[in-house]
C-alpha cells in the first residue's frame, strides 16, 4: 500500500498552487504532467479557447476496456473576504485535521489518486485520471475533456468523481443552470420618475418573479425523492445596480442559479420567467429604445441519476465496504456530465462537503486514510 505521507506531500504541492477559478490552473497541470511522466505515464491536455486553462487526462496501465476513471477538478473557490487563521495556500496539520484551500474540495482526492499512480500503472486494467478546470463556476471545463475521452479511451467500467462524500457512495446529484440578467435603464433625477426608467426597479420586479417561482417549486416538491431539500431550488446569488440614491438607476444586474433534481426540466421551469423578461424588454424599449433586459446563460449542468450505474454502485460499495444505503446530494457536480457521455458514474471521495468553501477549509486525516485504503483496494482489484 502506498503510504499516506506520499499523498500528503502531493497534497502540499497541489494546495500551493492558487487555482481559484478566475485564475489559470496551468502551473498545477504542468506539475502533474511532469509527475506522470516520471512514472512513465503519458497525458493529454484539453485546453480552453484562450489557452489559459486546461483539463488533463491520462491512462495508467494498459489501454484496455473495463478500467476505471478517477475524476477531480483542479479549481477552488476564492479566499478573498474570508477570515483565515493562516495562509490558505499552505497545508497546516493540527488535531487530526489538515487545513488549506482545496484540501477537501477536492485536491485531497487528486493527491490520493496521484500517489497510487505507480500501482495503477502496473495493473491488468487501466485507471484513467481526469482533471478538470472551472467546476466551481458551473462545471464548464469538463465537457470538452469528457468528449475527448469518449472518443479515445477504451470503454471503462465506470467513472468515480471524487467530490467530498465522507467516502460514502453518492448515486445522484442535482443539475444546475446559472443565468445572468442585465437591465439597462435611463438615468434621471429620482424625483422625476416619469422622465427616466430605473433599472433597479425592473430588477426588483424580476427578482420577485423568481422568488414566487422558488416558492412554487417548494410547494410541488416530491418529499420522497431522496434529496435534501427535495425541491428544485432557485436563489439569487449576486445583485448590483445604481450609482446614488437620488439617481434613477441606469444599470442593474443579478445572477441566479436553479438546481433541479432528475426529472425536472430547467428550461420548462424558467420559460415563464424568460417570457416575462422579453415582455419587460419590449416595454422598456417602447419608452427608451436604448433600454432593455437581456438574459445570458452561463452554465448548464445535467443531474446525475442512479439509472444505468447499478454495477458501478455495487463495485464502489464493495471497495468502500459501506453497508449504509447510497445517498443523493443537492449540490451539482461533473457526475451528470460523465453519465451523459455514456459512462456509468458514482461520486465517492474523502472529506465532507460541510467543510468545503469556508475559511479554514479542512479535512480529517482519518478521511485521507480511508481514501488511501480505497485506492489500495482499487489497485488490487485491477491487478496492480
Amino acid at each position: 500500500m502506498t503510504d499516506l505521507p506520499t499523498a500528503r506531500r502531493i497534497l502540499d504541492t497541489l494546495v500551493g498552487f492558487d487555482t481559484t477559478s478566475h485564475r489559470s490552473n496551468l502551473a498545477l497541470i504542468a506539475w502533474v504532467e511532469d509527475y506522470l511522466r516520471g512514472h512513465g505515464v503519458a497525458s493529454e491536455r484539453v485546453a480552453n479557447e484562450e489557452g489559459t486553462k486546461a483539463n488533463l487526462f491520462a491512462t495508467c496501465g494498459p489501454a484496455l476496456p473495463g478500467g476505471v476513471i478517477l475524476s477531480g477538478h483542479t479549481d477552488v473557490v476564492p479566499v478573498e473576504g474570508q477570515d483565515w487563521s493562516g495562509d490558505p495556500w499552505t497545508v497546516r496539520e493540527d488535531g487530526g485535521r489538515l487545513t488549506g484551500r482545496g484540501v477537501t474540495d477536492m485536491k485531497g482526492f487528486i493527491a490520493l489518486a496521484l500517489a497510487f499512480v505507480p500501482r495503477f500503472a502496473k495493473g491488468d486494467l487501466p485507471v484513467h485520471l481526469a482533471l478538470s478546470y472551472d467546476e466551481e463556476v458551473g462545471c464548464q471545463g469538463a465537457p470538452a475533456m469528457i468528449a475527448r475521452m469518449a472518443k479515445t479511451i477504451p470503454a471503462p467500467r465506470l467513472a468515480i468523481v471524487g467530490e467530498p462524500s465522507s467516502m460514502r457512495v453518492v448515486t445522484g446529484h442535482k443539475g444546475i443552470a446559472v443565468h445572468e440578467v442585465t437591465i439597462r435603464g435611463h438615468e434621471a433625477h429620482s424625483s422625476l420618475t416619469e422622465q427616466g426608467l430605473s433599472a433597479n426597479m425592473v430588477a426588483i420586479d424580476l427578482m420577485h418573479e423568481l422568488s414566487v417561482l422558488a416558492a412554487q417549486l417548494r410547494e410541488r416538491a416530491d418529499p420522497e425523492n431522496g434529496f435534501d431539500p427535495p425541491q428544485a431550488t432557485l436563489t439569487v446569488g449576486v445583485m448590483e445596480g445604481g450609482e446614488a440614491a437620488n439617481i434613477l438607476a441606469g444599470h442593474a444586474r443579478f445572477v441566479f442559479d436553479l438546481r433541479c433534481p432528475p426529472g425536472e426540466d430547467p428550461d420548462a421551469i424558467l420559460a415563464p420567467f424568460l417570457a416575462k423578461c422579453e415582455e419587460m424588454d419590449a416595454n422598456m424599449k417602447a419608452r427608451f429604445p436604448h433600454c432593455g433586459v437581456s438574459v445570458e446563460r452561463h452554465a448548464g449542468t445535467p443531474p446525475m441519476t442512479p439509472l444505468g450505474s447499478e454495477d458501478a454502485v455495487a463495485f464502489v460499495r464493495r471497495l468502500t465496504g459501506e453497508n449504509a444505503a447510497p445517498v443523493q446530494v443537492a449540490y451539482a457536480a461533473e457526475g451528470g456530465q460523465f453519465q451523459r457521455a455514456g459512462f456509468p458514474t458514482v461520486i465517492c471521495g474523502p472529506g465532507s462537503i460541510e467543510q468545503a468553501h469556508q475559511p479554514d477549509e479542512w479535512i480529517a486525516l482519518a478521511q485521507l486514510e480511508a481514501g488511501a485504503r480505497f485506492m489500495d483496494r482499487l489497485a488490487s482489484e485491477l491487478g496492480g
